[in-house]
């Protein structure tokens, strides 16, 4: 089983909102990097996801959620009235992918950027490195532990 992180801002869905939603699946779509695409298709169900507030006041991991359904075609990309709406993407050659998933739990407290920065072990993170914007990302085994060991 593989762990991630991705980013959201907690305005457009938030850890909150899968709460919420506990007994229900939330798609993440939207996702329009190419990279970032590649490793929401690399996602399996049972995969275990740090859910990452940014862009906003308290930035850092917030929750866990999982993956319910592996990569599918992103709906919005189809949708004209979507602002991820992609019109070279056709139902027989999508270009971006999309995931299901639900809730596990919140975390005691927001693990934030700042601190996620001085914790030994954590240098080859994605998350931290310098010039990294992506909004999915792999997490080792390892780098899971020191975050989860943090809260």
């Amino acid at each position: 089983m593989a762990k991630w992180l991705v980013k959201t801002e907690p305005s457009e869905c938030s850890i909150d909102d899968f709460t919420k939603a506990a007994n229900q699946t939330i798609p993440w779509d939207g996702v329009r990097n190419y990279q970032a695409r590649n490793f929401l298709t690399d996602m399996a169900e049972g995969d275990e996801v740090f859910i990452y507030h940014s862009s906003c006041k308290h930035i850092g991991i917030a929750g866990i959620v999982k993956v319910v359904r592996s990569a599918y075609p992103d709906p919005t990309q189809f949708d004209p009235d979507s602002p991820y709406h992609d019109p070279k993407s056709t139902p027989d050659k999508p270009r971006w992918q999309a995931v299901d998933m639900a809730y596990l739990r919140k975390l005691p407290r927001l693990l934030p950027l700042d601190e996620i920065k001085t914790l030994a072990g954590l240098d080859d993170l994605p998350l931290i490195k310098r010039g990294n914007r992506l909004s999915v990302m792999p997490v080792t085994d390892d780098q899971w532990q020191i975050l989860l060991g943090s809260v």
